[in-house]
């Protein structure tokens, strides 16, 4: 099978003669800490049983969607620090911009069954695991993940034969917005993130009237509302300032083009490496489980 013909050329930093070795290592060191940390959490949960629930199988949902983003740039991003490598081949662009685009997709919608689990969890307690059944959390899962693709190869299909204008994409990684900017033409959808944003503060406002309601009665049930949420709705928050920042450094034209290309990529390097130490410290279940396989490996036979 013959290459094909166009060949992007990657603007990425600006890097000065000499400093490309330490833009390496700061990645490669982001992406150690995303690689222990996810791996980490990922192996704890499928190891111990007594978290082989709901929450905990999609956190590791999570897990592999933080993995897939940072997997999809970073390397490229250390590539092009260490050696000055540019140029990124037709496929291996479209590749990098639809896992950019499915992980930005797919940490909304499991984001959101997320939210939906908690709802379960909170304000129908008694019926969780009549609800939460296996067969569900599978399908919850299965339609995270299809939902999320679905809209991907759908924005992918319809500009799949835009023309390009040129071949230099001026941003530090490729996604379907920075390809079409080569392109005659470009469409925004948002509709997304609007009802994720929906589904997650429905949920909330249900899950705040209910420990209201129940916590007259018992105090206990508002931290343990509090307890059960805090998490999710932490890692939703750091989600959605990251991808703000994004939106609101691109209106600033005074800011330069290496301030604008970090806050870019702030989404793929900060919530991957940050998501599994949230969950690592607060959920108390998870750290015991982590503290205790930990202990076991270091401790003399």
């Amino acid at each position: 099978m013959e290459p094909h013909p166009i060949v992007f050329e990657l603007e990425g930093f600006y890097i000065p003669p000499g400093n490309g070795s330490f833009l390496f290592f700061l990645a490669l060191f982001n992406y150690i800490v995303v690689l222990l940390a996810n791996g980490v959490v990922m192996c704890v949960i499928v190891i111990d049983k007594n978290l082989h629930r709901p929450m905990f199988v999609l956190v590791c949902n999570l897990v592999v969607c933080d993995l897939l983003g940072s997997t999809a740039v970073l390397p490229r991003l250390m590539m092009h620090s260490l050696t000055g490598e540019k140029r990124i081949g037709y496929m291996a662009a479209i590749a990098q911009a639809f896992s950019v685009h499915t992980y930005g997709a797919a940490m909304q919608t499991i984001l959101g069954a997320m939210a939906y689990d908690r709802y379960i969890a909170v304000c129908e307690p008694l019926r969780y695991h009549a609800i939460m059944t296996p067969a569900r959390l599978n399908a919850c899962c299965i339609l995270a993940w299809s939902v999320a693709l679905l809209c991907i190869i759908v924005l992918f299909a319809l500009h799949a034969n835009t023309p390009l204008c040129g071949n230099t994409i001026r941003h530090v990684y490729c996604s379907n917005r920075t390809i079409l900017s080569l392109a005659c033409g470009l469409s925004m959808t948002w509709f997304l993130s609007t009802g994720i944003f929906v589904i997650i503060a429905f949920s909330y406002l249900r899950i705040l009237h209910a420990s209201v309601k129940q916590g007259r009665a018992d105090s206990r049930v508002r931290s343990k509302a509090f307890q059960t949420c805090s998490t999710h709705l932490v890692v939703y928050l750091l989600f959605q300032v990251a991808a703000l920042i994004i939106v609101v450094s691109q209106r600033f034209t005074s800011v330069s083009k290496n301030i604008k290309k970090f806050f870019s990529i702030l989404l793929i390097i900060m919530p991957p490496a940050i998501n599994p130490i949230i969950y690592g410290l607060v959920s108390k279940e998870l750290r015991a489980s982590i503290f205790k396989h930990l202990t076991i490996k270091v401790s003399p036979k």
